[in-house]
């Protein structure tokens, strides 16, 4: 183990009822995927947030997927437990303790444009690109054809300036959503106020949000850690950011269950 790693198994169990931790889904607690449909929790994964949520403050998951994709490839039977929080599209839905989600408000207006890019990406789209619909978003993959890049940014551009959408790049997609200032940062922000220490493991360019509210925190004078979690992909600004780094989703998961003791 490393000093890094001993040193903020450390720092987070130093009071774990007054700590957050906090996770990404996609390339953190389940394994990169060519098919974005093929996502699954890593064997164990669901098992170790449970324990984690038995002995921290608060446990939660932030995803850009959809909150009830989440329920449901986590398999959580509702009530959920007390500690554990389930954010999803960046913060836009959670789940509540009955398994129910719960949308922000200003988000709803944007149903109807969104629906609509994804109509016209559907009609008009290169074949193989793959048109993921998720309610209040939809994410443009190309990653199966990375030829296809070009014109995923290019239609998403235009179908943001048009029907006034907000262009988020990824890795081996776009996504088009609510022009709202909701992200991973804000959830985190969310999630993890009032704490006392907190950390958040990601793996991808919509962590580094969430990587600077940890950072705001950390001025504010809470004690917390941004775990980067390494692929061939990895954004090298996100490893910058980062205080340490795991090897790939399996790590991820070992260093939460050594979190969890």
């Amino acid at each position: 183990m490393t000093g890094a790693r001993a040193e903020a198994l450390g720092a987070l169990r130093r009071d774990p009822a007054r700590t957050c931790v906090v996770s990404d889904f996609d390339g953190t607690l389940a394994s990169i995927v060519a098919d974005y449909e093929d996502a699954r929790p890593l064997p164990g994964a669901v098992d170790t947030l449970l324990d984690l949520a038995r002995e921290f403050g608060r446990v939660a998951l932030v995803s850009g997927r959809p909150a009830a994709f989440l329920v449901e490839r986590l398999a959580l039977r509702p009530p959920l437990p007390d500690a554990l929080r389930i954010s999803g599209l960046y913060g836009l839905e959670s789940v509540d303790a009955d398994g129910g989600v719960t949308v922000v408000p200003e988000a709803e207006r944007w149903r109807e444009p969104v629906e609509s890019a994804a109509g016209r990406a559907e009609a008009s789209r290169p074949r193989g690109l793959r048109v993921e619909r998720k309610g209040l978003s939809v994410t443009l993959h190309w990653r199966q054809h990375p030829e296809m890049e070009r014109w995923a940014l290019g239609f998403a551009s235009a179908a943001a300036d048009g029907l006034g959408l907000a262009v988020h790049r990824a890795r081996g997609s776009v996504e088009l959503r609510p022009p709202l200032p909701v992200d991973k940062g804000t959830a985190v922000t969310d999630l993890a106020g009032g704490f006392v220490a907190a950390c958040y493991l990601g793996d991808d360019i919509g962590d580094l949000p969430a990587f600077a509210a940890l950072e705001r925190m950390r001025s504010a004078g809470a004690d917390t850690r941004k775990v980067a979690v390494l692929s061939g992909e990895v954004p090298p600004e996100l490893v910058a950011a980062a205080d340490l780094t795991v090897d790939g989703p399996a790590d991820a998961l070992a260093f939460l269950r050594e979190l969890a003791g």
